[in-house]
């Protein structure tokens, strides 16, 4: 059975932040050839960064991070593990990322995922942009 997991960096256990940053690079550098960007970009030390994971035997299968520095709040570093696709495990952590902000969120998502996000509430705010060489729409859930 996955749980859901939530920490800041200083609270994270060690182990489990190893397999969230390892689940992230295997995602967006070596899978989406993300190279040109840097994924560890400090922003996950912040004070007011919340890292969410699904975890399953000890294993991270999904995970993204909630950054609250600013108003609306942003999710970012979506990514869920291949082999664990297909199972809603990202749409739990963004309905958990986006009950723990308490507040408007933002995304910049891959375009090609404008409706899954749809689904989740979040509605398009822009134009389509490149962002790190994909293609990316602005969204954003609005708190009833």
């Amino acid at each position: 059975m996955a749980t859901i997991g939530r920490a800041t960096v200083r609270d994270a256990d060690p182990a489990v932040l190893y397999r969230i940053l390892r689940l992230r690079t295997q995602v967006f550098v070596h899978e989406q050839r993300i190279v040109d960007e840097e994924e560890i970009d400090g922003r996950d030390l912040e004070d007011t960064t919340t890292l969410f994971w699904t975890e399953e035997n000890g294993e991270v299968l999904a995970t993204l991070r909630l950054l609250q520095d600013d108003l609306p709040a942003h999710v970012g570093r979506v990514a869920t593990a291949q082999q664990a696709r297909g199972r809603g495990l990202a749409a739990d952590l963004v309905r958990a990322a986006l009950e723990h902000a308490g507040t408007d969120v933002a995304i910049s998502a891959q375009a090609y995922l404008e409706g899954w996000y749809g689904r989740l509430g979040f509605v398009r705010t822009g134009e389509n942009y490149l962002e790190a060489g994909i293609d990316h729409v602005p969204m954003l859930f609005t708190r009833p």
